[in-house]
């Protein structure tokens, strides 16, 4: 007679602490603190007593402190060195200075232009945010409403552990449990006020860091996360993680970045290929993958120079085609999320939201319902929804 063993379920990630041991069978199963697996672990009494079950009690804080936030978004790779601080930077900067857009998306009974813009670096033990917008000698101050923002302008404020150390030189050596502790206090402690939005900076993998994010921003919400990537195959099979990491925990992902895609030359402008995308590169993964390919930043040696000395490169080089790759890939997320703010007298928001969600994943036309009017958009003429809803009597089909 063969005896069969019962399957067990795969416990959630989000309910395994960065500190239990393999086959950890999770906080909220009724095995938590009673199997062979728990033996031995730090956790094991209080999970046996069940308290280990309850919510966390950040989660309510984090919740009431996200609520002033508009759209958060994680910046996200398998693999280091691609380039993700450096595009959350820029990023950053552009929003903080797209007025056009922002005035557009508001309505009529909001008048201000500007874009207020976040961005929280939770690369713990490699925090280079402060470096590339220039305020790396910058301290953190604390009110009576919580830590206060480092602001490189007045609607752009940044939060590091970079800010904490006592020199650039001190490493951070943490275990899973005070990075989670970290985070929950630049989720609930620091005062960012109403948001536009809060671009959250990642280190490479899918682990603490990850999961604390993911944990703390279940209530609130996470918009959608970009994915960076290098054209290389030794890149892509990190970012294929990555993308499956997003899907087993429920994150949208808004679309694929392809960094160090050729390089230009400061001089003639040319562009030649350096990481040559043997396998097709990040545009044959997000074909692979089922996700939207935002578009392929070319390497720009000044790209390094503008991070090292503190400044945008937007600003600084805007004729490079550097710039203008990563303005077209700006453009593209500020108009998915401009469909969702536009003016409720034109459009049916639920309706907007579901049809544009399909456009995400690659259907290959959008159906955007209007209260008055109907329309139908192409995939490439995204970028035209923004006039669309203001001209919706020329655009009635």
């Amino acid at each position: 007679m063969i005896a069969l063993q019962q399957a067990q379920a795969i416990p959630d990630p989000l309910n395994v602490p960065a500190n239990a041991p393999e086959h950890c069978p999770g906080t909220d199963s009724e095995l938590a603190g009673k199997s062979s697996a728990c033996e031995g672990c730090a956790n094991q009494e209080i999970c046996a007593s069940g308290q280990a079950r309850g919510p966390d009690p950040a989660i309510p804080l984090v919740r009431e402190r996200m609520s002033t936030v508009k759209r958060k978004i994680l910046v996200l790779s398998g693999k280091g060195g691609v380039g993700k601080s450096t595009f959350t930077a820029q990023l950053g900067w552009a929003f903080a200075a797209d007025d056009d857009i922002q005035a557009s998306t508001r309505s009529n009974s909001y008048k201000s232009t500007s874009t207020y813009t976040g961005i929280m670096d939770v690369d713990i033990c490699g925090p280079s945010i402060p470096t590339i917008l220039g305020i790396a000698s910058e301290q953190v101050h604390s009110s009576s409403s919580g830590w206060s923002p480092v602001y490189v302008q007045d609607n752009l404020g940044v939060m590091s552990v970079g800010f904490m150390l006592p020199s650039s030189k001190d490493a951070v050596m943490w275990r899973g449990p005070k990075k989670n502790g970290l985070i929950s206090q630049f989720l609930k402690d620091v005062d960012w006020g109403h948001l536009d939005y809060l671009l959250i900076d990642t280190p490479p993998g899918t682990s603490d860091e990850h999961l604390s994010i993911v944990t703390y921003l279940r209530d609130s919400g996470i918009d959608g996360a970009v994915v960076i990537t290098t054209p290389q195959e030794v890149a892509l099979q990190d970012v294929r993680r990555e993308i499956d990491f997003c899907r087993k925990v429920g994150i949208k992902v808004l679309g694929l970045v392809e960094n160090m895609s050729g390089f230009v030359c400061p001089n003639c402008k040319n562009e030649s290929q350096i990481f040559k995308p043997s396998t097709g590169g990040g545009r044959r993964l997000a074909e692979e993958m089922g996700v939207e390919f935002l578009g392929a930043v070319p390497l720009d040696p000044r790209i390094g120079k503008s991070a090292d000395y503190g400044v945008s490169f937007l600003d600084e080089y805007p004729d490079s085609p550097a710039t203008t790759a990563y303005l077209d890939i700006i453009e593209s997320m500020s108009y998915f999320f401009l469909v969702f703010r536009c003016d409720d007298a034109y459009y049916d928001q639920q309706k907007s939201r579901t049809s544009l969600e399909t456009r995400i994943l690659g259907e290959p036309v959008v159906s955007l319902s209007l209260q008055y009017h109907h329309f139908r958009l192409y995939p490439y003429n995204l970028q035209h929804i923004g006039e669309s809803y203001i001209d919706t009597k020329q655009q009635n089909l």
